[in-house]
């Protein structure tokens, strides 16, 4: 055999391996997220009665005293589950370690990864989004272990295998893929995008033959007015400021996180804390969905005539929610803030919204509401385009109001790049 010959039968059996192993690595990402809908779904059913394929979770619980012992329950149960495997498992590995090169351990990243939706299940104020990134992840090294591939191309697919849990648990393909190739790599070309797709694509498509397929935020449809392209502008600045302490913040409680046996008392008050919140505001429950959906669905035509009490509520709740979500964080609980930063930027853009139509009306509260989730989770996660897109395939949302989103997810993404070269954002 000719060496042209020898060199394109090797290139064909790369070709071939490599499409394979990717493969392979998008049906691992869409186990992923069944396994997480499946157990949170579980979990909800046991505590709550709530049937399968519904959208209910602890925040719909109905007394609320019920909602407030739900969480008590959850603190009980997690904290000695945490404490546990952190004391007797190896140490745990998080996804962007994984991405690097650093094995992550079975039994814990599964323990871990249970842990967390079983303190989600029962109403804890963080997203629930970690857990199928981190299953994703594992399952991909898996698959890559005995694969033959390079260094390059098992953390180009691990990071795939990451989003591909993304995806699949909430059904958003081209979020999934953008958040491989801008979060977890850093790099957007032809030798991580079409990885980043395929896996995100397949992940999608196997989750869907158990996943119900719906919009997350079933929201009304949105347009684009004038006086929402010029608040826009001058909010988005706003929002990307708010973005960055809130980033700040959660990194700086947890660095504090109890460790030891003192996760064994702290972890439970504060989840019988926030269960006290919840009995007057449920929308801070769980991954915070209910929040948005809330914030997204709020009417106000008239200010004038309803007055502002509505507008303060999304005030109230957006701040309740960011101290809810910063508490559960700080007490040693592991959980993303990536839902719970879709929550506060929407309640933040509501309220913001609804004051700027005591001077311009002209556009509904939930083209605000929606703005401001862009431009908050944008700045909360570093990504625009990876955020943008989500907000988007969450909401099912159309062109009519990209523009005004990218103008305002443009000024708080500049604000969160002047506050981090000037070392001011806290956020390391």
């Amino acid at each position: 055999m000719s060496t042209l010959a020898l060199h394109r039968d090797h290139r064909f059996r790369w070709a071939w391996r490599l499409s394979v192993v990717t493969a392979l690595v998008g049906v691992a990402g869409g186990l992923a997220g069944i396994s997480v809908y499946v157990a949170l779904h579980t979990i909800q059913w046991v505590a709550f009665g709530f049937p399968w394929h519904t959208g209910l979770e602890a925040a719909d619980v109905t007394q609320p005293w019920g909602r407030f012992l739900a969480l008590v329950a959850a603190g009980v149960l997690v904290a000695p589950a945490w404490w546990a495997l952190r004391r007797y498992g190896t140490k745990i590995v998080g996804v962007q370690k994984a991405v690097d090169g650093t094995r992550m351990p079975s039994l814990v990243t599964v323990g871990n990864a249970g842990i967390q939706i079983l303190a989600v299940g029962l109403g804890a104020s963080i997203g629930k989004e970690v857990a199928p990134r981190e299953i994703g992840a594992w399952l991909a090294q898996l698959v890559t272990a005995r694969a033959g591939l390079t260094a390059r191309e098992t953390r180009i697919l691990v990071a795939c295998g990451a989003a591909a849990g993304l995806a699949a648990v909430y059904d958003v393909p081209l979020g999934g893929a953008l958040f491989a190739v801008e979060v977890l790599l850093g790099e957007i070309s032809f030798a991580t995008a079409l990885p980043a797709f395929a896996t995100s694509a397949i992940a999608a498509f196997v989750a869907r033959l158990v996943v119900p397929v719906e919009t997350l935020y079933d929201v009304p449809h949105m347009h684009m007015s004038p006086s929402l392209l010029v608040w826009s502008i001058i909010v988005g600045p706003i929002l990307g400021l708010a973005g960055v302490r809130f980033t700040a913040l959660t990194n700086r409680v947890q660095q504090f996180a109890p460790k030891g046996a003192l996760l064994l008392w702290v972890l439970p008050v504060v989840f019988a804390l926030v269960g006290l919140v919840a009995v007057a505001f449920p929308e801070v429950m769980g991954n915070g969905r209910a929040l948005g959906l809330v914030a997204m669905n709020e009417r106000l035509s008239d200010p004038a005539v309803f007055g502002l009490v509505p507008v303060v509520l999304m005030l109230v709740l957006a701040v309740a929610k960011t101290v809810t979500t910063t508490a559960t964080i700080g007490s040693g609980a592991v959980g993303g803030t990536l839902t719970p930063s879709i929550a506060i930027g929407s309640a933040a853009g509501a309220f913001l919204g609804g004051l700027w139509m005591l001077a311009w009306p002209g556009s509904e509260l939930a083209a605000f509401a929606f703005v401001g989730a862009a431009a908050f989770l944008a700045t909360t996660m570093r990504a625009p385009f990876t955020a943008l897109v989500l907000v988007v395939e969450f909401t099912n949302q159309g062109t009519q109001i990209l523009i005004p989103a990218l103008l305002a997810v443009s000024g708080a993404v500049a604000v969160g790049y002047v506050l981090g070269r000037k070392g001011l954002a806290g956020v390391e």
